[in-house]
């Protein structure tokens, strides 16, 4: 190389190694960002259970209010008892059967009762007053996709959905589906993390493939100049955007002191 061009080949990996500088850590910083809103979505789905006491239309009035846990974005299973069922030697009542009738959405929480949204299912009755309510105490299985990023930073995110499944699964709330398995789903343009967000039909059908009850959808995007992490929780059942959440990205610092001493350095 010549004496001439040697400046310019140094002004050349100066500039490549800021670029490595300004996305170092990227993933790692999602993935502590996350962390810092998960705890708002296990407390928004846990485990509640109520009635309804009144009904308009496809507007269910449930006597869960705020001290009760109810929050608006909550889905609820509607649920009518049956014959009690018994144990088949000794005769004693093990419990009630069940019929599921549809579900619930919270629409508007007040301090005593809240609102709700009907989603029927075909082939079941409308619900009633005095039909019972819940979000189940077992796990919910859900689903992470890949990161949209809305900033154009180029960065290598492939690693946050497994981020935010050790996060979401610690909780004890959620049961995660594979994150190898759904980014099958949006590899190759099969599919696109843009059409859960707006496309209710290709997000119901992507939900039934992978037998989740909703998606968690990471989004980086940037106001004024602040990239924030926005992280948005769609219904299986319609499809539908029903909690978010957002916050600035931590600091590279804060999303270092996360990991443990023998890992290794980032590489995205």
């Amino acid at each position: 190389m010549s004496r001439a061009a040697a400046p310019g080949a140094a002004a050349l990996a100066l500039v490549l190694a800021s670029a490595g500088v300004a996305h170092a850590g990227l993933a790692d910083r999602i993935g502590a960002t996350f962390a810092l809103m998960a705890e708002d979505f296990a407390r928004a789905f846990q485990s509640v259970e109520g009635l309804i006491v009144s009904e308009e239309g496809d507007t269910l009035y449930l006597d869960l209010g705020e001290g009760q846990g109810a929050q608006v974005g909550q889905e609820f299973t509607i649920f009518r008892k049956g014959a009690p069922f018994v144990h088949p030697l000794t005769g004693a009542p093990l419990g009630q059967f069940e019929e599921m009738l549809g579900y619930a959405q919270i629409t508007r929480v007040q301090p005593r009762f809240s609102e709700a949204r009907y989603v029927p299912v075909d082939g079941k009755p409308r619900p009633h007053v005095d039909d019972g309510v819940r979000i189940t105490r077992g796990r919910l299985r859900i689903a992470v996709t890949p990161v949209l990023d809305l900033t154009g930073s180029k960065a290598d995110l492939r690693r946050v959905p497994y981020l935010c499944t050790l996060v979401l699964e610690r909780s004890k709330r959620f049961q995660v589906a594979d994150p190898l398995t759904v980014g099958e789903l949006f590899a190759n343009g099969g599919a696109r993390v843009e059409e859960v967000l707006s496309l209710p039909d290709r997000a119901m059908r992507m939900s039934t493939s992978l037998d989740v009850t909703g998606w968690v959808v990471p989004v980086l995007l940037e106001r004024r100049g602040v990239t924030y992490l926005d992280a948005t929780w769609i219904s299986a059942v319609t499809g539908t955007a029903l909690f978010s959440r957002r916050l600035p990205l931590v600091p590279p610092t804060a999303a270092e002191e996360q990991r443990f001493p023998w890992e290794p350095g980032v590489e995205d």
